[in-house]
């Protein structure tokens, strides 16, 4: 009877020892438990690390498509003003510079089209991120903000939606270029693609770090026009870089659309005329797009991922 007394005053000991805290005799499975419980604790973390990013930003980015397909007056007034300010302006040039392919008239409308596409381009991919604002002001911006989701899921997925529409708003104007004499090839047209989508992702990562600070629509509108109208007009939309004068011409050499104006006609019209003047060549003005894609994309995410200090009330 005394080893089976000996050992239930064992295990009350043990027992009363552990209720403060303490073992008698050390577990040797302490160190399995312990990393089991860790990796238990930390796989649901790092497992859905890819998911987290790219579903939030697709959301966001069917949001901004299915938003502004809905809205059909907003589709018709980004692609017909741009073709009746191209049709009447370059109507208006008339032969201003020379005699080209298609003769007469038509020569304004050639050198014209690829600035006319860029506007497309530029209106849809500014004025798409005004949906900041009001995502701010209905509530919507502040309830993803508040989601377990990554900033640069937000950033990716508002900049991915404004440059399929625009790049898809601007592609559809390419139907007019057998009109004014474009013949693409199957490169060509893989390279004017390209031009279009990082032109349209540059300006959708700048019209959403201008949006993103701002409270208002009207305050937006004001800082656009500072930007929008004048970075289009220095692209070399309307007049060649050669006959500007010497300031305007490193305004133009400045001016990212520029290259990006450049690219399209050197794609769309490769044996031009001399009125043409191509300041630079195919290669320096994509490399040029890319960085400036990704500088803009730099300082939206920069933005939005800056923490404030503003009080409450």
């Amino acid at each position: 009877m005394a080893p089976k007394f000996g050992s239930i005053r064992y295990k009350t000991r043990t027992t009363k020892w552990a209720r403060f805290g303490r073992t008698a005799t050390p577990n040797p499975n302490a160190a399995k438990l312990k990393t089991m419980s860790t990796q238990s604790a930390t796989f649901p973390a790092t497992a859905p690390a890819s998911a987290g990013i790219l579903l939030p930003a697709f959301t966001l980015w069917w949001r901004e498509v299915v938003r502004f397909y809905r809205q059909r007056a907003r589709v018709v007034g980004v692609i017909v003003s741009p073709i009746l300010f191209w049709i009447v302006i370059g109507s208006g040039f008339g032969t201003s510079f020379g005699s080209g392919q298609a003769g007469g008239q038509q020569h304004s409308l050639n050198y014209l089209y690829p600035g006319m596409l860029v506007m497309i381009v530029l209106f849809t991919a500014i004025f798409t991120m005004m949906s900041v604002i009001e995502d701010r002001n209905e509530g919507f911006l502040l309830s993803v903000l508040v989601a377990p989701v990554p900033r640069a899921a937000i950033v990716l997925g508002k900049v991915l939606g404004g440059t399929t529409l625009a790049a898809a708003q601007g592609l559809v104007c390419l139907v007019f270029a057998p009109l004014v004499g474009v013949q693409m090839t199957i490169a060509s047209f893989a390279l004017i693609v390209l031009t279009v989508f990082l032109v349209s992702f540059a300006l959708t990562a700048l019209g959403f770090a201008i949006a993103w600070p701002m409270d208002s629509t009207q305050a937006f509108h004001a800082i656009i026009n500072l930007f929008l109208i004048p970075m289009w007009l220095l692209s070399g939309a309307l007049f060649p870089i050669s006959g500007a004068s010497t300031w305007i011409r490193w305004l133009m050499y400045v001016n990212p659309l520029t290259y990006g104006v450049e690219a399209l006609r050197t794609l769309m019209y490769p044996q031009a005329p001399s009125s043409f003047s191509f300041a630079f060549s195919l290669t320096a003005s994509i490399l040029t797009l890319v960085l400036f894609a990704l500088f803009m994309f730099g300082v939206a995410f920069a933005l939005a991922n800056r923490r404030t200090t503003k009080p409450a009330a």
